[in-house]
């Protein structure tokens, strides 16, 4: 028997459904309770595993994305947070150009200039991808992600625990001395990067700091930003992973990771390999920050040789939000990343990503009026990125042009983790296929049957590197052209449509809300109400 399709039930109620395609569970019956989850009438004789049952035969492991799926997969949050940026639309505009030359020849969607600066770093697109942690799905796919990257003139993040998972890394006492992984990470967008577009930026948490990787990036890798991370949107507790290796989960013990089940343990051992489960957790520890500590901390990250320091940080209360803008404003650090609630990881409690920290626009919507309080009274702020399930340039160009209160926006770039992900992903199984012969026919009609002839972007990157093409990996392709020749081109069109030809021009009069909670969550006026004193006063002549 197989369970019923929840789409239409999943965006109502996600943390209370009996069933998640997140976890791999379902339901016997459509009408479940609508305060439980669970069919009205649950029977003995169900084969169909629901959350309740799963959880009665695996434990924890329920409160995760399937196991199974670890390493080739990331997660995202079922619920639905009752605002987001369907609620606005973006103003098109008629009479001027703003940007450009107001002639029709000039004023053209392919002339928008889509560049930014965020903490002193260019970038071709308000865009950073990442970060991409210690997990196996960020490292199988970091050449394509990397590489993508550097190609389309924006930063990768490399994220949490690498050199410290690192089986083959060096300590000296105590310390990362070499990580062969960590290495061939900077060097993979190196390889491809301009020297002026974007940058390696290094994410750092309490278990990085201990191992020392920070002295070891800086000096040894030569890198130039350090971002410090405190959270994310998906998950309220520290970063963690799947081990499949039972030599390596004790490794990582010994490193001074937590590890779950003690790998150590005979009982555990023994459990492991009569096949009772197959997998340890990895955790990582939660750091406390403290406002003093915190500016000391980035003092010696600059002394260290750090060129520009970011901070990420996911979606808490609205106290910690203001304390987090506090201690970024006193430290002065660069740039500033908030992360809300319901986007991606490779892994967190499917129940903490649905149902902890604030939705990404409501936590704009904070930010934004913590920043303002700061700017009243001439305190720094630094720049800001938002991230949280963004995927495409509508919400783009609506969360840069949300934080312009009148002196540019202050929002400079979000933070894209699972889209790009999927672009290599996909490209990279598409690649197979057509290896393989077994590219759908319906694919092959529309788009070509090899490589060459599916990747839009290939003539195009073949004129530009000539004899390097050859080098630059088919998936990093994927990733460009998602990037670069769908976000960007779209976000060049909607620039057009508003009449702006440059980033730094769009502003919340570009915007309308299409619902009172909109209105009332960010201050933007409803479609029905936006610019009626400008109408009276021009149509009073």
């Amino acid at each position: 028997m197989e369970g019923i399709n929840l789409s239409e039930r999943v965006q109502k109620n996600s943390s209370y459904l009996n069933g998640k395609s997140t976890v791999g569970t379902n339901t016997r019956v459509k009408d479940t309770s609508t305060i439980s989850g669970m069919c009205p009438i649950c029977i003995r004789d169900c084969p169909v595993l629901c959350e309740i049952s799963l959880s009665a035969f695996r434990g924890r492991e329920a409160l995760y994305p399937e196991p199974a799926q670890f390493g080739t997969s990331t997660a995202g949050a079922l619920k639905n947070f009752g605002l987001d940026w369907s609620h606005f639309s973006i103003q098109a505009g008629l009479f001027e150009a703003k940007g450009i030359a107001a002639t029709s020849e000039a004023a053209i969607f392919p002339n928008a200039n889509t560049e930014t600066v965020v903490g002193g770093m260019k970038l071709k697109l308000p865009i950073l991808t990442g970060a991409f942690g210690s997990t196996e799905v960020a490292r199988a796919n970091w050449d394509a992600l990397a590489i993508g990257a550097a190609l389309s003139g924006v930063s990768v993040t490399i994220g949490e625990n690498i050199a410290g998972m690192d089986v083959q890394a060096e300590l000296t006492d105590g310390k990362i001395s070499h990580s062969p992984e960590l290495k061939r990470r900077v060097d993979s967008f190196r390889k491809f990067w301009d020297g002026k577009h974007g940058d390696v930026i290094i994410q750092t948490n309490v278990e990085d700091q201990r191992l020392g990787i920070d002295s070891y990036a800086l000096s040894k890798l030569e890198v130039n930003v350090i971002e410090r991370k405190w959270g994310q949107g998906a998950k309220a507790i520290g970063g963690e992973v799947r081990l499949k290796n039972l030599e390596k989960a004790i490794l990582l013990k010994k490193r001074g990771y937590i590890v779950i089940p003690d790998p150590e343990d005979p009982v555990v051992q023994q459990a492991f390999k009569d096949g009772v489960f197959n997998t340890f957790e990895r955790h990582s520890r939660v750091g406390i920050p403290k406002e003093k500590d915190f500016v000391e901390d980035i003092e010696w990250l600059r002394k260290q040789g750090a060129k520009k320091v970011f901070l990420k940080t996911g979606a808490y209360r609205p106290s910690a939000v203001a304390y987090t803008m506090k201690f970024a404003s006193e430290a002065k650090i660069e740039a500033l990343s908030f992360d809300g609630a319901g986007g991606g990881t490779g892994m967190s409690p499917v129940p903490m990503m649905d149902e902890m920290s604030i939705p990404t626009i409501y936590l704009q919507a904070l930010v934004l009026q913590c920043a303002q309080i700061l700017k009243a009274k001439g305190k720094y702020v630094p720049d800001l990125v938002m991230a949280g399930g963004f995927i495409e340039e509508t919400s783009i160009f609506k969360t840069i042009a949300m934080s312009n209160f009148g002196e540019g926006p202050m929002v400079k770039a979000v933070l894209m983790g699972r889209s790009p992900i999927t672009a290599a992903m996909k490209a990279s199984y598409f690649k197979q296929l057509a290896a393989e012969g077994k590219l759908p026919k319906s694919f092959v009609d529309k788009f070509g049957a090899t490589p060459d002839k599916f990747f839009i972007a290939t003539p195009e990157l073949k004129a530009k590197y000539g004899a390097r093409f050859g080098e630059i990996p088919l998936e990093s392709i994927g990733v460009y052209t998602y990037l670069t020749d769908r976000v960007g081109v779209g976000l060049k069109q909607l620039m057009a449509g508003n009449r702006k030809w440059n980033l730094n021009l769009l502003d919340r009069g570009d915007l309308m809300s299409l619902s009172t909670l909109a209105t009332q969550v960010t201050g933007i006026p409803l479609a029905h109400e936006v610019e009626n004193d400008a109408v009276k006063k021009i149509l009073d002549y």
